[in-house]
């Protein structure tokens, strides 16, 4: 266990905000955590996970005992007849994961492609995209309990996945560190090509039968196109969740906006586009300070140099007032605020 005082945070977190940890533990695997709770300072002290910061946004300084979660590892547990078992350890790279299931012929994560943050965060979000999402390939998972230092598995019922949503954002928030992940692919694998851009491609290149490894590169190509490398612009990814509305309130923004983009789901609900919302308002390329709208899609929030939390979430209150006075829809951010 390694601990770091009055460490910046900045390298930390990709939208590149600016912040001081008073304390930083790093945690390598089960044995980090129960040191920490057993520790006579550390263990009562308020913690806050930090995994790879690609969906936190950092306001201030933290006075919390940081857990930067740095568990490796990954490996295929099982070859079933009906599906492969892998693993990973949470501090894993999230796309490092994914393209090495495919390395290894376990097929079933490529629409997952490029996603950024760690395996442990993973599903903390029920991350998701074109047309898969985390629940749908979910085994079971390791975490460490923050008060008695045990370790638990728990299974996808316990997990409570819902849209961007799970039981670590409510009753577990702070209380459970995840240490290792495992998934279930099934066998025989399916492709899932039901989204356009996805279609698109298969128009474009003549692949009507594409292979697990060429949807991972075609979903990659879409994500490049459309969002910035936080290396190069510091963002948090997608910044708000696309909302779901009853047919009966979607048929009244049609009403008022006939060309708004949505999704019928299968439960009969709608899911709305949180980007072409945010364009109609007129906020592409906008900026509050050096905060701005990304140029090539309004969902995403960039730093455009020296950008601090505050700006961030002036920004975005100010992109939910205009989609709610227009829309009468109340936009919920995707990213932590801290």
């Amino acid at each position: 266990m390694q601990i770091d005082r009055g460490v910046s945070l900045k390298p930390y977190n990709t939208f590149g905000l600016p912040a001081v940890a008073q304390t930083l533990v790093r945690i390598a695997g089960d044995a980090d955590v129960r040191r920490v709770v057993d520790d006579p300072v550390l263990g009562l002290a308020p913690k806050f996970i930090l995994g790879g910061g690609s969906n936190i946004i950092l306001t201030r300084d933290m006075p919390q005992i940081v857990l930067k979660v740095e568990v490796r590892g990954m490996r295929v547990l099982e070859e079933r007849a009906d599906a492969w078992i892998v693993e990973a350890g949470a501090g894993e790279s999230w796309n490092e994961f994914v393209e090495f299931t495919l390395d290894q012929g376990c097929a079933g994560l490529e629409n997952l492609a490029l996603i950024p943050g760690t395996v442990g965060a993973a599903p903390v979000q029920n991350i998701g995209a074109y047309g898969v999402e985390l629940k749908d390939r979910f085994e079971s998972l390791d975490v460490v309990d923050l008060l008695t230092g045990r370790s638990v598995v728990l299974g996808p019922e316990i997990c409570a996945f819902g849209y961007r949503d799970s039981v670590f954002k409510h009753s577990l928030a702070g209380r459970s560190l995840i240490t290792r992940v495992r998934f279930r692919l099934p066998r025989p694998w399916q492709p899932v090509l039901g989204y356009l851009e996805l279609q698109k491609k298969i128009a474009e290149t003549g692949i009507e039968s594409p292979d697990a490894r060429q949807i991972f590169d075609w979903v990659a190509s879409i994500r490049r196109a459309k969002l910035p490398d936080p290396a190069a612009i510091g963002n948090a990814g997608s910044f708000f969740k696309n909302p779901v509305v009853t047919p009966e309130q979607c048929r009244d923004i049609i009403g008022r906006d006939p060309e708004i983009v949505h999704y019928p789901m299968p439960d009969g609900s709608v899911k709305l586009a949180a980007a072409w919302m945010i364009d109609a308002c007129g906020w592409k390329g906008k900026s509050v300070g050096d905060a701005g709208v990304y140029e090539k899609q309004a969902l995403v929030l960039v730093n455009r140099g020296a950008a601090i939390g505050s700006e961030v979430m002036t920004l975005a209150l100010a992109i939910q007032e205009s989609v709610y006075g227009r829309f009468g829809i109340r936009l919920e951010p995707e990213p932590v605020v801290v």
